[in-house]
């Protein structure tokens, strides 16, 4: 029986009879099994440094790990003994890129000939990898995937004030290659909290890798599909920033996710167990607490291997992550609107008006915002960026968004029929600033100023002079009053007394606003 691994449901019997306080003879009567055997496991478990309750959570996989050694499975001879020896160097090298088994096998093959044949060797590799992680069947390439998800079990920090205890959320992340771990707690699923701790991966590991491995989160995932799945527009945002792909993992396939629930399995032992029936009082001071226990978990031994996840990281992975952009991402604010008559849409929050391609007007689209920038969507697709300002009132147009018809209208500036006017004459200056200033769309106020400035070229500028100074007289300031005053030569009537003059209004904004 000692040299023969037992049912793995026995080694959980033993464990917890040796905690109960039972001796050796009293556990092999009640288990049927050897002293010996018992002893064995007892030693084993002692050397662990874990308590039962922590053992007793382990899968039986996992338990299979710690206390089954690969010996003990297989028949191994010395030549074979010397090959196990070197599978744990040959696996961290399988993780480089371009790196293969038969690369593998010939060097092996050169140090010493007379070793295994190829067949012999894949063989005898892949029955290595079962033993040291049966859960882990995938080659993870490394800089390739990180893997991220909630944990089941929550914890949860106390209100100072209220003394109310908060559930909190963990999120779990894992590089596929060197496995290397992040925890981190946050206060809820939502997209804001997710995708800020996928930041705090992402600087955790100092790079980037070529694409993030969610479960089918609502934070993350809009639409399922085996195929092409519906990402969050935020999130899908958050990694073209980093430069990287989301690559959701698909329902009904445990492979995908293998690696974060199991890493999920053990921070339940080694974070978990050591800081849940501490206090805290806020997410900074539990996460202080995470980050000191993840510390120990990354630096401890891997199973069945001489090495560390932070050894292996250092070794092998860090260097094939893509640096980290310059700027955080700043997470963007979402408003539903549709687009006006006049190819615009407006930003409520700055009283802002962008413009969108004149095809999509009368749709309703999707505004995400930022401090920085303002993005328009329609049915996922981007369709304008800008460049946010908080100028009420005023409009952002990019020309190539206007029809053909209106594009001219893009050229026009209030400060090139300030100039016009002003070339003319003071008064007409006036009068067109006056316009300007009670116009809420540009291009109704451009179109005024350019029939009241053509009017110079066919009465003449003596006569647009005076109709100007006639009409400020008024109060009243559009193309019409100007026409009107010049068909029926109220300019040239000096002595008129015409009840149409209205008193002066000088609340205008002023040349200078223009500028």
């Amino acid at each position: 029986m000692a040299n023969k691994p037992i049912n793995m449901n026995k080694v959980r019997q033993i464990l917890r009879l040796h905690s109960q306080g039972y001796k050796k003879l009293q556990i092999a009567e009640q288990t049927g099994i050897s002293r010996n055997t018992i002893k064995k496991y007892l030693k084993e478990f002692t050397e662990s440094n874990l308590s039962f309750e922590e053992i007793n959570v382990l899968s039986d996989k996992d338990l299979e790990d710690l206390f089954v050694k690969p010996q003990e499975r297989l028949p191994i001879n010395d030549k074979l003994q010397h090959l196990f020896s070197l599978f744990p160097a040959m696996d961290k090298e399988l993780k480089r890129k371009g790196i293969t088994r038969q690369i593998l096998w010939v060097e092996y093959k050169k140090q010493y000939p007379l070793g295994f044949g190829r067949s012999q060797f894949n063989s005898y590799f892949a029955a290595w990898k079962a033993q040291v992680s049966p859960s882990m069947r995938m080659e993870h390439k490394v800089g390739d995937k990180l893997y991220v998800d909630f944990a089941g079990e929550k914890l949860h920090i106390i209100d100072k004030e209220t003394g109310e205890i908060q559930d909190v959320e963990v999120f779990v992340a894992i590089l596929g290659a060197s496995q290397l771990t992040y925890v981190e707690a946050v206060m809820s699923q939502q997209k804001e909290d997710f995708i800020a701790a996928c930041e705090g991966a992402l600087y955790y590991y100092g790079g980037v890798p070529a694409a993030i491995v969610p479960d089918n989160l609502k934070s993350a995932v809009t639409k399922s599909s085996k195929y092409e799945p519906i990402l969050n527009e935020t999130f899908a945002d958050f990694a073209e920033h980093y430069s990287t792909t989301i690559l959701p993992a698909r329902a009904y396939r445990p492979r995908d996710k293998a690696l974060v629930e199991n890493a999920v399995k053990i921070i339940y032992t080694r974070i978990y167990a050591k800081i849940k029936h501490n206090e805290y009082y806020s997410l900074d001071e539990l996460n202080a607490a995470i980050r000191t226990e993840l510390e120990v978990h990354n630096n401890l031994l891997l199973t069945g291997r001489n090495y560390s996840r932070r050894q292996q990281f250092e070794e092998v992975e860090r260097v094939t992550l893509s640096p980290l952009p310059p700027l955080r991402y700043e997470l963007k604010k979402q408003v539903f609107v549709t687009v006006m008559k006049n190819g615009h849409v407006s930003l409520a929050a700055d009283k802002h008006y962008y413009s969108v391609p004149y095809r999509f007007i009368g749709r309703k689209v999707k505004l995400l915002y930022s401090r920085h920038t303002v993005e328009v969507y329609y049915n996922y697709e981007r369709i304008a960026l800008h460049k946010r300002l908080k100028s009420p009132y005023n409009y952002t147009t990019d020309k190539d968004h206007l029809a053909s018809a209106h594009r001219f209208v893009s050229d026009w500036t209030p400060e090139r029929f300030i100039s016009w006017a002003e070339n003319i004459h003071e008064d007409v200056k006036l009068y067109v600033l006056k316009v300007l200033d009670r116009k809420q769309h540009p291009e109704q106020a451009y179109k005024s100023c350019v029939g009241i400035l053509s009017l110079g070229k066919k009465a003449g500028h003596d006569r647009l002079i005076k109709a100007c100074q006639r009409a400020l007289g008024y109060g009243i300031y559009n193309y019409k009053t100007i026409q009107k005053i010049l068909e029926k030569g109220l300019d040239q009537n000096e002595d008129d007394n015409e009840q149409l003059e209205m008193p002066l209004h000088d609340n205008i904004r002023g040349e200078e606003y223009y500028h």
